[in-house]
């Protein structure tokens, strides 16, 4: 159960309900904002981190197959960081971690321009890994919290907001490009934009006290089946988008042999499909119900990946990675927002182990991929794939958790 005992204007030790009933629309309405923009926050530093690899690669005279192994730096800082997080944000409280850490993902990503050789960017790298994931875990705790208080689902738009700073962080990497800023110039200007963010909002964070069962306080804890559940649903999900993040241009290039620039064409179709399924899911969620909505995403992941295997062509393809992206965009904020309201686990630590599952899909899909590729192509790599999205789609129908 979460006990809200602030909320923006006035304190109450009452229950969530109630605090729901008491809170103006305007102090529910700014909470959300708030909310919103340290996901944005979040959103824009990665981008911002992934438009100028190139220009560090080229700064650092780095050939492909070093950067390929320094950027493995990333995700072993998040993974490190995922048996801690959690609990971080239990002890101390997400209202506090959130606003700590995301400032240090800022910071941590102003070092990666100063880096000099392939170690510093390898050690910088892996100290982003460690602030995101604790600002990931912080920031879908807030989120979670948020959607009680609202009493409808609203995690989607959270990670929609998310997406539309991916994009809007990519813009900006362009226009500091066009302007020849160098790359720690555009990272210092950005982290004084999320510094002003968290000026301007954290103090619209919710502060809550979680209640524990006492026989789970101390000692170990039996893995719970259905958090083991949704993380293998998020598995799935994961490494399906992975793959399009890393393979879609490759397969547009080697399979559809689609000239020039227009390999970018799968990859975008997929983005913005992703980012506009978030904006609009929370509504037919709240319409038709979680495990109908998620069923259909994992057919829509499965028949996307499948059409684009067997129609390698530029307008089917097309259109069939826009399944895939419409698929993958509400079954993770849809799983953090089920794992969140855990009735024993606290919701920081229930979300870090639904995440942890779910984050080895996007760690192992494009490898994995890269691997049945060598051996049998691309094609049948991602149609092997496919096979995950309807396991989405029996896996959900079996968890009572998912009404």
């Amino acid at each position: 159960m979460i006990d809200i005992d602030f909320i923006v204007g006035f304190k109450t030790k009452t229950n969530y309900k109630n605090a729901f009933k008491n809170a103006k629309a305007s102090y529910l309405n700014r909470i959300r904002w708030a909310v919103s923009i340290f996901y944005f926050g979040m959103g824009l530093c990665f981008a911002t981190w992934a438009s100028r690899i190139p220009s560090i690669k080229a700064a650092l005279h780095l050939t492909d197959g070093q950067l390929g192994t320094i950027l493995f730096a990333l995700p072993l800082g998040q993974l490190t960081m995922m048996f801690f997080s959690g609990k971080l944000v239990t002890r101390f409280g997400s209202h506090r971690i959130l606003p700590f850490s995301i400032l240090m993902y800022a910071f941590s990503l102003t070092n990666l321009g100063l880096s000099q050789n392939a170690l510093h960017l390898g050690l910088g790298l892996y100290v982003l890994g460690i602030f995101g994931n604790l600002s990931n875990i912080a920031v879908n705790t807030q989120g979670v919290y948020t959607e009680v208080l609202f009493r409808k689902t609203i995690m989607s738009s959270f990670h929609g907001v998310w997406s539309l700073a991916g994009f809007t962080g990519a813009l900006v990497g362009l226009g500091m490009l066009a302007l020849k800023l160098t790359t720690y110039t555009h990272f210092i200007i950005v982290a004084g934009i999320v510094l002003l963010l968290v000026a301007l909002n954290f103090k619209f964070l919710i502060k809550a006290k979680e209640t524990v069962r006492p026989e789970n306080k101390k000692g170990f804890r039996k893995p719970d089946k259905s958090l083991i559940m949704l993380g293998i649903i998020g598995f799935c999900s994961m490494a399906s988008e992975g793959i399009m993040f890393d393979w879609s241009g490759v397969y547009f290039k080697d399979v559809i042999k689609t000239p020039g620039p227009l390999v970018i064409l799968g990859y975008t179709s997929f983005m913005i499909m992703m980012a506009s399924g978030r904006f609009f899911g929370d509504g037919f969620i709240n319409k038709f119900g979680r495990k109908r909505v998620m069923q259909i995403s994992g057919v829509l992941i499965s028949s996307g990946l499948f059409t684009a295997v067997l129609f390698p062509y530029i307008i089917p393809a097309t259109i069939a990675f826009m399944f895939v992206g419409l698929g993958v965009s509400t079954i993770i904020p849809t799983l953090y927002s089920i794992a969140g309201k855990h009735p024993t686990i606290p919701t920081g630590e229930a979300l870090t182990a639904v995440s942890s599952v779910s984050f080895l899909g996007f760690l192992m899909g494009p490898p994995v991929i890269g691997y049945i590729a060598e051996l049998f192509g691309l094609r049948f790599s991602f149609a092997f794939i496919g096979i995950f999205g309807f396991g989405i789609a029996l896996m959900v129908s079996r968890i009572r958790a998912i009404d």
